[in-house]
């Protein structure tokens, strides 16, 4: 079974963020980084597919050079080589872009499966995934809970379909089963993560990292303007009237202002 990884390096959780200059991005010059959580969890689960049906984890990355951190990350942990869509430009892109570039870069490994993170820590749209399953032309399934692969009945030679189980709103869940090759975007959770031994940290080293250059891109579908803290501020309304009124008002205003019922 080989499978693709998608992985994204963003900034740390703990890090103090700043806006750049431009006012269009943080400035993470002297950031800290590290790997999308969601896409370690996509991670872990190639590895244990792979260990239930043999074959091979290759992790895909769209990024400046610094994002070479996370790929030996992935590495370490086991996946078997790299591949690395190296742009700074990619660092900020949009959801199609980056889809695009990974789409170019993967096509012609035609690959059995394809993982990625639900949405990524930063700018949290969730569109890779499915944007890339389009440009692959594999049918994909979003917010993945467990992936069960099936066996072909005739040779018994490797997974034939996958059962997944997809998270829904209000606590419920749906199983859906996919044709390979397929694209799932694994939601964080769905199983406990390992962490790179020294074993695994020196044998990163003789692993492959194959660098590859994204395709000229056409106009962005989407820009990002303008990045602000939200603002900070207190302000008290008092309601009067009779409590039957006052409830009345304050109900409307949840609904209406607040827009929290």
């Amino acid at each position: 079974m080989k499978i693709a990884v998608c992985i994204k390096q963003v900034v740390t959780r703990e890090w103090q963020l700043r806006v750049n200059d431009a006012k269009t991005w943080i400035r993470d010059q002297d950031a800290s980084f590290e790997l999308n959580e969601p896409d370690a969890y996509a991670l872990e689960e190639a590895l244990r597919l792979k260990e239930q049906h043999t074959g091979e984890v290759v992790v895909v990355s769209a990024g400046p050079a610094r994002a070479a951190q996370v790929i030996r990350e992935a590495l370490a942990r086991g996946a078997d080589r790299a591949i690395h869509v190296e742009a700074d430009p990619l660092a900020a892109a949009d959801g199609v872009t980056v889809a695009d570039a990974i789409a170019s870069a993967i096509r012609d490994e035609k690959f059995d499966l394809v993982l990625t993170g639900l949405q990524s820590d930063d700018q949290g749209f969730g569109q890779v995934g499915v944007v890339l399953a389009e440009k692959l032309g594999m049918p994909h399934a979003t917010i993945i809970m467990e992936v069960q692969a099936t066996e072909s009945p005739s040779t018994g030679s490797g997974p034939a379909t996958l059962r997944v189980k997809r998270e829904l709103e209000g606590g419920w869940f749906q199983w859906i089963s996919l044709p390979l090759p397929a694209l799932l975007t694994i939601q964080s959770g769905i199983n406990q993560l390992r962490y790179a031994t020294l074993k695994g940290i020196m044998a990163a080293k003789k692993k492959e990292i194959r660098k590859v250059t994204p395709p000229p891109s056409a106009e962005p579908g989407q820009r990002i303007l303008s990045v602000h803290f939200p603002e900070k501020a207190k302000k008290t309304q008092m309601i009067t009237g009779s409590p039957a009124e006052a409830a009345r008002d304050l109900i409307k205003r949840l609904r209406e202002d607040a827009r929290v019922i």
